[in-house]
């Protein structure tokens, strides 16, 4: 039997939904936190029903040859990143569906992979600021549905969705974000050979390739999240491509197949697995993929994010609907 996002939520908040009925404070615990410099309202931010550090982040992940890698669906979503003069690497959603941060580095380069499968944001940033390495960790803690990382070293809170520290030493400090891009593991495998891709993680006895959030992406309200509406008669939880303060709909790109505005070109193709929906993630539906590239061809920043977190992060942002 399909098990639907609602009995999830049932069981998360049997699981860690107490915590949060009981009111828990959500800045308890972080002693080392400066709370007393912050760019938000603190009674924004919730208790995502875990601790710090209760999905655990990953640090310097395995990788393995993508020749080598038999486990994988060709429909699954990876989080591609491929840097100049690197070979390509591929960071599977089924293993940061359960982790939702890897901090990695290439060539001496720091950089730290993200997911936050509430708001189906996927973004990749530097990990160096201001002259130090920072590696970063999962508080547990939630705004507007989104995922606060915090930095080991100084204990900061970070804004995942717009990459932007928001309390502590660094807030309003903005992480350069990087290009990546979710695509099939078959799209993968065909645009990269002799890329590589993040290896099972070891030891956390995690159930890869099922996916916990179940139904959640076709459910009609987004979890823990209490804001508005996005306009325009679009689903809360209708994916968007992001750019800057910018958004347009996946159906409208699905449906013209590629569109040159702003600067850019969006292109959509058929071919990858929505990581939200059917139990188990190589199963999902089939939401397509996404490249965003420049006048040069170049790779730019982007993000495929719900439109309820577009719509919260950026309120006065601009729709481009189709004409």
């Amino acid at each position: 039997m399909r098990r639907t996002f609602a009995t999830l939520l049932t069981v998360w908040l049997w699981l860690g939904g107490a915590a949060m009925a009981q009111g828990i404070d959500p800045t308890a615990d972080w002693p080392n936190t400066d709370f007393g410099t912050a760019t938000i309202d603190l009674s924004e931010v919730r208790s995502g029903g875990v601790p710090r550090d209760g999905i655990p982040a990953i640090d310097g992940p395995r990788m393995i040859a993508a020749s080598r890698e038999r486990g994988l669906d060709p429909a699954e979503p990876v989080l591609t990143v491929a840097f100049e003069g690197t070979a390509a690497r591929a960071y599977p959603l089924r293993y940061l569906t359960w982790h939702e941060i890897v901090n990695d580095e290439v060539g001496g380069f720091p950089f730290a992979v993200t997911y936050c499968p509430l708001c189906n944001s996927a973004m990749v940033f530097a990990r160096e600021v201001e002259g130090q390495v920072l590696s970063f960790g999962v508080s547990g803690n939630l705004r507007h549905s989104d995922m606060i990382m915090y930095d080991r070293e100084t204990e900061s809170w970070w804004q995942q969705a717009v990459g932007e520290g928001i309390v502590g030493v660094h807030a309003g400090t903005e992480l350069r974000e990087l290009p990546g891009w979710l695509e099939s593991w078959e799209s993968f495998r065909a645009a990269y050979p002799d890329g590589i891709v993040m290896a099972e993680p070891r030891g956390y006895g995690r159930a890869y390739g099922r996916n916990p959030y179940v139904g959640y992406d076709t459910s009609g309200w987004p979890f823990l999240y209490s804001g508005e509406e996005p306009p325009h008669g679009i689903s809360p939880l209708a994916r968007v491509v992001r750019i800057g303060d910018r958004a347009w709909t996946l159906e409208r790109l699905a449906r013209e197949g590629a569109v040159t505005e702003a600067g850019v070109t969006i292109t959509w193709a058929a071919g990858a697995a929505s990581a939200l929906d059917a139990p188990q993630i190589a199963q999902g539906r089939d939401v397509g993929q996404i490249r965003v590239r420049n006048a040069s061809g170049q790779d730019v920043p982007h993000d495929v994010i719900f439109a309820f977190a577009f719509h919260a992060f950026w309120p006065d942002g601009t729709w481009m609907l189709a004409h």
